[in-house]
């Protein structure tokens, strides 16, 4: 017996939803399905609706009537990082399921109450990590594990672009900042490389002399120690040029990812063991279809998603962490709880890319 595809409304309606979220159900519609929009934009609406044949729109204000409205199953997240909460928490009450943009909120004490939110209504939740789906990094998971590496030691990564000004990620009040938009990339990647949480970090930041930062800082850098004296460096900047990448040392050989974050275009590994270097290149793809898809199958089956709530909580903790480093200009320990399940091959999937769109009052947040 087939079930009816897993009805969405998408909340928010920039640019990660225009060019990324709302093409991807195309690649989803035996899983998911798009079924309503949600914005204070009425352009966006009208447009974005006649794009995609939905013909249930609603501004913010009328939120709580799309939740009741019967019209839905759950809700893709894709506002600013300091509403996540508030909308995440609301759809629980009304026993909507929740796929949630990164990071899952801006303090671990929102993030708490959206898990248990989601806990006492019976609803999921999950944090949209896409490349906990994407072959590069799962295949680089499994080559760890394969032992070829020998014991992993040391991560490194560097994650940076040009912020546009005026972009919603330069405003501390609505949660930006580079650790909580692309350091967490990293931070992310060191956990489920190492299959471990962090014992201490240490961060310095800085800002520069560029008027954008002014409300949020420029750059990053952070030196976390996992258990057995496993260290991960990262550095991630608003204000430098396009790079994506990470390198694993382990003791008998590495791994560098390059590009290692992006969504668009072809991925790349290169494996160096006894001196010996080859290079895979991973076909480009719809890194957000799989999220639908998979998020989809746990409703479902009623099973906990990988990247749930815990999964957000847990990077969030450690970027409160790091920016209190920063503040105090010493280290600082931590006790996190650990993770019994985390990404692995079994996740892989892959859809097509998708063609991009034209945008309705949404533009790049980079340069």
């Amino acid at each position: 017996m087939s079930l009816s595809p897993l009805r969405f409304a998408v909340v928010g309606l920039g640019h990660i939803s225009q060019v990324a979220v709302l093409p991807a159900f195309a690649h989803a519609k035996s899983s998911a399905r798009l079924t309503a929009l949600v914005s204070d934009d009425p352009l966006k609406r009208r447009l974005l609706g006649r794009q995609y044949g939905i013909a249930h729109t609603y501004a913010y204000k009328d939120y709580e009537q799309c939740l009741r409205s019967g019209e839905i199953d759950a809700v893709y997240i894709a506002l600013p990082n300091s509403l996540h909460r508030e909308y995440a928490v609301r759809a629980a009450r009304a026993g909507i399921h929740i796929l949630c943009e990164k990071p899952l909120a801006v303090t671990a004490a929102d993030c708490r109450k959206m898990v248990r939110a989601a806990e006492r209504y019976r609803v999921k939740l999950m944090v949209a990590y896409r490349l906990h789906f994407e072959a590069c990094n799962l295949q680089t998971i499994a080559l760890l594990q394969s032992g070829r590496l020998g014991e992993p030691r040391l991560f490194h990564s560097v994650f940076t672009q040009q912020v546009r000004p005026g972009d919603i990620r330069l405003s501390q009040r609505l949660g930006g900042g580079p650790l909580y938009d692309i350091g967490i990339y990293c931070i992310n990647a060191a956990r489920y490389l190492f299959r471990d949480e962090p014992t201490e970090v240490t961060a310095l930041v800085g800002r520069g002399h560029d008027r954008r930062f002014q409300k949020v800082e420029e750059s990053a850098g952070a030196i976390l120690r996992f258990p057995h004296d496993r260290l991960a460096t990262l550095t991630c900047s608003f204000g430098a040029t396009d790079a994506a990448m990470y390198e694993i040392v382990g003791t008998k050989g590495r791994v560098r990812v390059e590009p290692a974050y992006e969504y668009l275009g072809s991925l790349k590994a290169s494996i160096t063991v006894n001196g010996k270097t080859r290079v895979r290149t991973f076909r480009p793809g719809d890194q957000f279809a799989p999220q639908l898809i998979y998020f989809a199958s746990c409703v479902q089956d009623n099973r906990q998603p990988e990247p749930n709530g815990l999964e957000g909580l847990l990077d969030v903790q450690i970027i409160e962490a790091l920016h209190r480093s920063a503040r105090q200009g010493r280290s600082v320990p931590l006790r996190l709880s650990t993770k019994q399940v985390r990404p692995d091959v079994r996740l892989q999937m892959h859809r097509p890319p998708v063609v991009k769109p034209k945008q309705v009052r949404a533009t790049s947040p980079t340069l």
